[in-house]
């Protein structure tokens, strides 16, 4: 079985979803991408997480990011699923649902682990950036359902760490201010950051989020 690291590349894959076949790199284009996994269709804290991702597939839309969900049951057993899922959930699902019977998928990703359970995925995330690496990775047990406010905040962040010079601190949330990476220089940070920085000590200095009107 593989082991996904950070910074890999995201390992391609063709399977059929509930939406039809799918190839990943293909299907991600430009975008970025979350795959997340659910240990089975017709679990009671994967309906809620599913259903929602669909009610904030417009906020994952503004940043350019695609999702898909994956399960271990077939694309009949998902389309049932998903009717649950719209009637419980008061939503409608409006992304694909990997069909891994095989769980050809699930061992590229290393979502099955034995400890936890032999056959079925445990939950995990992946944020995939356009360049098809892997740009972060969380694994939650059964019992725990994800937080996907946590998730769009952290893609903000890693969006605005990808092209400006800076780090996000703990806690921040968009619009807050940010750190200046240790590798540019405080000379330097004066032309990199016309908004201003203040240095709280020489290795941590604030500036205003840069890609942000004054």
């Amino acid at each position: 079985m593989a082991t996904i690291r950070l910074g890999d590349k995201a390992p391609d894959f063709t399977a059929e979803s509930s939406e039809g076949k799918i190839n990943f790199h293909d299907w991600l284009g430009d975008s970025w991408g979350i795959l997340f996994s659910h240990p089975a269709d017709y679990t009671p804290v994967c309906t809620t997480e599913l259903g929602t991702v669909a009610k904030y597939k417009e906020e994952f839309a503004k940043r350019n990011v695609k999702v898909v969900a994956l399960s271990v049951d077939g694309v009949s057993s998902h389309q049932g699923w998903i009717k649950d899922i719209n009637e419980t959930q008061n939503t409608t699902v409006n992304f694909p649902i990997i069909a891994d019977e095989d769980r050809k998928v699930s061992e590229l990703y290393d979502m099955i682990h034995p400890n936890a359970d032999a056959t079925l995925t445990v939950r995990s995330v992946y944020v995939i950036g356009p360049d098809k690496s892997i740009k972060l990775i969380i694994t939650y047990p059964a019992s725990t359902g994800r937080n996907f406010d946590e998730l769009l905040r952290v893609i903000d962040s890693l969006q605005l760490t990808a092209y400006h010079k800076v780090a996000t601190p703990a806690n921040w949330q968009h619009g807050e201010d940010v750190v200046i990476v240790p590798a540019v220089s405080s000379e330097d940070a004066k032309d990199i950051f016309p908004k201003g920085f203040e240095e709280v000590k020489p290795y941590l200095r604030m500036t205003p989020q840069p890609n942000l009107d004054q």
